[in-house]
């Protein structure tokens, strides 16, 4: 299908996804030529789906910017763009491949599929008042999990900081899980300063969507 939607925000970022229903033939098309590092990379993939979600993101970066951009990576695995200013964050799950750019300010995306089982969150990334906050009720129970997981995502990703403990050093306040809202939450590096952070999440066809900007 290719683009499926464009979100502009109030913070001057922008959101493009990638609805991936294209063969690994198609996508190749799309996206030739491909730069040498990306056609390494995929060749060492395994996996049909893996390829694909690599191939989709190069096919959006083509569709993002009007001349040809290269993709490099520091050595924290965050994502950047050669000599630009341009900051940018990339997420993909099977079906989609979500990309946030701002011209300056710092960004983390993430997005999942709400059938992904997230019971594993509970344990190993919520902190204790986050477990007291969750419902009762399994459905809303299930979706704040989803939401939670999205978020720390996020904001580890916005942070580029290695062996982040995300039950330690990232808390977010109380929410009610809705279609789209607000999330408000703070980042406690190891020397114990905390950063605040203010997120947005939007539900787009059974999956959830999360992002920061600054």
């Amino acid at each position: 299908m290719g683009l499926y939607t464009t979100k502009h925000t109030d913070s001057g970022a922008s959101i493009y996804l990638w609805e991936i229903t294209e063969t690994e033939d198609e996508l190749r098309q799309l996206c030739n030529p491909i730069p040498n590092d990306e056609q390494e990379e995929l060749m060492l993939l395994k996996s049909e789906s893996r390829r694909k979600e690599k191939l989709a993101v190069r096919a959006l970066l083509n569709e993002i910017f009007p001349e040809k951009v290269y993709l490099g990576h520091h050595d924290n695995g965050q994502p950047f763009i050669p000599n630009s200013l341009v900051q940018i964050s990339i997420s993909h799950t099977h079906r989609f491949v979500a990309i946030i750019t701002h011209p300056e300010l710092d960004l983390g995306i993430d997005i999942e599929c709400l059938r992904r089982d997230f019971s594993a969150v509970e344990k190993k990334v919520l902190s204790e008042d986050e477990i007291d906050d969750l419902s009762d009720s399994k459905k809303e129970h299930d979706f704040q999990l989803a939401i939670y997981w999205c978020a720390k995502e996020a904001i580890y990703k916005r942070m580029a900081q290695s062996g982040v403990d995300f039950a330690e050093q990232i808390e977010l306040d109380r929410f009610k899980p809705r279609g789209s809202g607000e999330l408000e939450a703070v980042f406690i590096h190891k020397d114990g300063e905390e950063e605040e952070f203010e997120l947005e999440y939007e539900l787009i066809d059974d999956h959830i969507l999360v992002w920061l900007v600054g």
